[in-house]
């Protein structure tokens, strides 16, 4: 697929030498001409006829070579390594050849592939940096596509064609009508261009109706369009005054690009007037200065444009000039330095509400083609971090001509990426909405059976409160209120389980710092809790004929006491029980020493000790008889038993007691 890069002698004009010495004969001189002078086409087609007439193996190789480079310049990488590949066959002397291969399989998306010719390249040219560079970006693009940001992209299909369409800009103050670039057939002129083989660019609008839908796109009046390119628009805040980019046409011959004014009348443009930005220029210099893609500041006062005009860092920079009441330049443009520009095509700025600077480049750390940067003000008309926008706003492909729908996290960029209607398309990107839910099953503890009618409460810190009873299968659900959603972005939600006679659950789930939609799913187990009937605790150890609690022994009953904690109208009995061994009289005192060991500690954790009372019941109730004990066979079977009668429990003596307000579970433990 061809892309953006063509346009960029006619949009952005790059002047290209190619490695290797000029090509020999008329016919490859000729075309030595036309790529330097950006005529893509002819320079291949005369490459490829010289080809044929010449007899030495190396002028061959030379021009295979030729033909690969004009390739490159033009984006096309698939033909670029085709051709690079038939060079190396052709024994072209100079390893290039990889690094080029590696570019083209990086334009591509095939980044494995192009981190092994990368590494051919540095075998072969070991002292060349590129190489090293060019392999972490692949590294650093492969780790992008693989963790996408958040954004989403879809193709604008009623805004496209299968020739080039890009560049769009809001035309109203609603952001619902667009003008945009494109090279359909029903464009001005009837030449075809020689950079790009078809068409020549106009600008066309359409307007987005209530449901979304766009109209067909219909060309601006000749006023504004001419036989040559125009392209990359923008307007004012008030949308009645269009800067865009014009690039003059005659055969044969190569002009820059200047940025043009025109001013609207209802649905109509006055005539057009060129901005004065152009330097003067010395007699001999044969250089094309060329200047496009305007944006304005909110404010309408600053321009800010790439051009390769001189007192840049190179290629194409990005400068700003201000603007006098009339919209018309003053003073001299400023570069915008190197914090923004590179050795590199910088190009296609958007100057969002927020401040910050959107533009495109082919600076090398990118994903391959063009990527789209923003960079945040630092200062007055200053901007630095540049940032790449990464998957899958960036791909493979050339992405560039980013804008905003107003404050809102969404709007329009240009892509030649697969996926489109051909060549260049614009696609729309937006920031889907996070959806989250809250949903899960409440059962009984001990026998595993649903619970009907458990009610599930749920409080967020955001204010809002909300609660359901499970249904006849024990199931709750908190996914849509109405229009809005329970579950919100950024919010953390308490998790009140309850039914009657049992033990409460409480739980927690937060959507902070969450960037995925989620649903939550919860199984809340609740422990039946019937007057007087045992609950088993975790064992609580203590030390041996002793009352006092291990380090090990207050951990245990932190399940008691958040069971305190989370049902806060029930009251207990702590019961202690022992094995048989012992006299009785000993084993009633030590286990009632015990289990007030066990409330008083839950006492020093701030539990009214109204709630509490403490049982020892010795070794009244064995779970486990000594005449069944003494049948087990091995002595570890008998000690295990033992075990099982040592144990601390506790149960329900009633659900009424009111707490003292400000009380329960201010100790620490």
């Amino acid at each position: 697929m061809m892309s953006m890069k063509k346009f960029l002698t006619s949009f952005a004009f790059m002047l290209l030498c190619t490695a290797g010495a000029m090509a020999q004969g008329k016919q490859a001189e000729e075309a030595d001409a036309a790529f330097k002078k950006g005529f893509f086409t002819e320079a291949i087609e005369l490459y490829k006829k010289a080809y044929t007439t010449e007899k030495k193996a190396s002028e061959k190789a030379t021009l295979i070579f030729k033909v690969a480079e004009v390739y490159r310049t033009m984006g096309d990488g698939e033909n670029a390594q085709v051709w690079y590949e038939k060079a190396n066959k052709a024994q072209y002397p100079d390893p290039i050849t990889y690094f080029y291969i590696g570019e083209a399989l990086k334009d591509q998306g095939k980044y494995a592939d192009a981190i092994a010719a990368y590494n051919k390249y540095k075998e072969k040219n070991p002292g060349d940096m590129r190489a090293d560079a060019s392999l972490a970006s692949c590294q650093q693009a492969q780790a992008w596509v693989d963790a996408p940001t958040r954004y989403k992209v879809d193709p604008e299909v009623l805004l496209n064609a299968p020739q080039y369409d890009f560049s769009a800009a809001f035309s109203d103050k609603k952001n619902s009508d667009v003008v945009f670039a494109s090279s359909r057939p029903a464009s001005t002129g009837t030449e075809t261009d020689g950079i790009l083989g078809e068409s020549f660019t106009d600008l066309y609008s359409s307007s987005r109706d209530k449901l979304g839908k766009w109209s067909e796109p219909v060309r601006l009046p000749p006023s504004i369009n001419t036989a040559g390119h125009e392209g990359s628009a923008t307007f004012n805040s008030k949308r009645n005054v269009m800067y865009f980019t014009r690039c003059p046409h005659e055969k044969k011959k190569v002009y820059g690009c200047d940025i043009w004014m025109a001013k609207t009348v209802g649905v109509n443009y006055n005539e057009p007037v060129m901005l004065p930005l152009r330097p003067q220029q010395a007699k001999d210099d044969t250089s094309v200065v060329t200047f496009g893609h305007p944006t304005l500041s909110p404010d309408n006062r600053i321009l800010v444009f790439s051009s390769n005009m001189k007192g840049g860092k190179g290629g194409k920079d990005l400068w700003m000039v201000n603007l006098d009441k009339d919209g018309m330049p003053t003073g001299q443009p400023t570069n915008l330095g190197s914090e923004i520009n590179t050795a590199k095509n910088e190009m296609f700025p958007f100057w969002r509400e927020n401040g910050d600077l959107y533009f495109t480049s082919d600076r090398p750390a990118g994903m391959g083609g063009m990527d789209i940067y923003r960079a945040t003000k630092t200062g007055d008309n200053a901007w630095g971090n540049a940032e790449n926008m990464k998957s899958p706003i960036n791909s493979a492909a050339d992405d560039f001509s980013i804008i905003f729908d107003g404050g809102e996290d969404r709007g329009f960029f240009t892509s030649n990426r697969p996926g489109g209607k051909g060549e260049d398309d614009i696609w729309r990107f937006y920031v889907p909405d996070l959806v989250f839910a809250l949903q899960g099953v409440v059962k009984d503890k001990v026998t595993g059976e649903p619970l009907p009618d458990a009610k599930v409460e749920v409080v967020g810190t955001d204010g809002s409160n909300f609660s359901t009873l499970a249904d006849a299968n024990g199931a709750f659900n908190f996914e849509e209120d109405g229009k809005s959603r329970y579950i919100k972005e950024n919010t953390s939600y308490s998790i009140r389980a309850s039914k009657e006679n049992y033990l409460v659950v409480n739980d927690q789930v937060t959507t902070v710092g969450l960037s995925e939609s989620t649903t939550f799913v919860k199984e809340y187990l609740l422990q039946p809790a019937a007057k007087d009937v045992a609950i088993a605790l975790p064992e609580v150890q203590f030390e041996l004929d002793k009352a006092s609690l291990t380090p090990e022994g207050k951990d245990s009953l932190q399940v008691l006491y958040q069971t305190l904690i989370d049902n806060p109208t029930i009251t207990i009995e702590l019961a202690a029980h022992t094995d048989t061994r012992g006299s009785d009289k000993y084993n009633l005192t030590l286990s009632q020493n015990r289990a007030q060991s066990c409330v008083n500690y839950l006492i020093s954790r701030g539990i009214d000790p109204v709630r509490m009372t403490a049982k020892g019941y010795g070794e009244t109730r064995n779970r486990i008889t000594d005449a069944e004990i003494a049948k087990m066979a091995t002595t570890a079977e008998k000690e295990a038993a033992h075990q099982k009668n040592r144990r601390v429990e506790f149960s329900v003596k009633s659900f009424d007691y009111v707490p003292k307000a400000n009380q329960e579970g201010t100790g620490t433990n």
